[in-house]
């Protein structure tokens, strides 16, 4: 008995100073991975950034044909900092890791902040810490829980999807090119989920929706492929109306996004649990993304 709880007290006590080594290199990382983007420091922000991570903001920028990695820094508002912040929880998962924050979170877009959750997310690559994501929790709509936290009770940490390291280091997606031509795929999914892949490189979920994402790679050359799987999600009736659509986008102005591929079911409709299709990108298309799909004028006739 005497030998078991000697082994209990050294597990607990190794834990308890894995947690507290874990706090200041995750914090360090951030702060780090802040720093970079105020900076506009790419290099710096390239190696304390998580590989599948760099990828995919890479392939969401190009894809948009805009600038990698200048692009990168033009964020809507600046990363929050952790000071003044109460730290609530760090976790790990095998090679995965989460960091949890309350308070009044700041953006810099004016107003007075609230208090609200900030949940960090890092992942281990040769030995060390590197930034993920951050997920913002508004608490507005979950009052009890912004008390339970404000009095220092973390049981909406246990259950929460976001605060729990996954333990596996997400697979790293292939690099894309820059987009020839900007897509989007919409879709309008109520009481369903809807998985759709386009020319097998991009690859969007989305559940109960209305929203639109950017194609990764975007539109190429003649044929496109779109992929889509349609599952009723619980809580759904399986009568929906459902909308799956690709619109290719302009850089010109004034020029309307054009509509290039479209699935729907009417309201009580049966929807294809699985289908391909295609949208073929031509010459009239293009002409039309630049503007010039006005036919000229026809000639004057030559004076006598």
């Amino acid at each position: 008995m005497k030998v078991h709880i000697l082994v209990l007290s050294a597990l607990l006590t190794t834990f308890s100073a894995a947690q507290v080594a874990l706090r200041p290199a995750l914090e360090k990382t951030y702060n780090t991975w802040r720093d970079a983007i105020i900076r506009q420091d790419a290099a710096a922000w390239q190696r304390v950034t998580a590989t599948h991570r760099r990828v995919e903001v890479h392939n969401l920028i190009v894809s948009q044909k805009l600038p990698f990695p200048a692009s990168v820094f033009k964020l809507p508002t600046p990363p929050p900092e952790l000071k003044g912040l109460t730290f609530l929880d760090a976790k790990q998962n095998g090679p995965t890791a989460t960091a949890a924050y309350f308070g009044k979170i700041d953006f810099g877009v004016g107003g007075t902040p609230t208090d609200n959750l900030l949940v960090l997310a890092f992942v281990s690559e040769n030995g060390e810490w590197l930034y993920d994501r951050a997920d913002f929790v508004n608490l507005e709509a979950l009052p009890e829980v912004r008390r339970e936290l404000a009095a220092g009770d973390l049981k909406y940490l246990k259950e929460a999807p976001e605060a729990q390291p996954s333990g596996k280091i997400p697979m790293a997606p292939m690099e894309a090119p820059t987009a020839k031509y900007i897509a989007k795929v919409y879709v309008f999914s109520p009481g369903r989920e809807v998985k759709v892949q386009i020319n097998k490189i991009s690859h969007h979920r989305f559940a109960n929706a209305k929203e639109a994402e950017i194609v990764i790679g975007g539109a190429v050359d003649g044929l496109n492929e779109v992929q889509y799987g349609i599952t009723k999600l619980p809580g759904g009736t399986g009568t929906e109306a459902l909308t799956v659509r690709v619109y290719l986008l302009s850089q010109v102005k004034d020029v309307k996004p054009l509509k290039v591929f479209e699935y729907q079911v009417a309201e009580n409709g049966v929807p294809k649990a699985f289908d391909t299709g295609t949208f073929n990108v031509d010459a009239a298309m293009v002409a039309k993304l630049m503007g010039k799909d006005t036919p000229p004028s026809a000639p004057r006739a030559a004076r006598p």
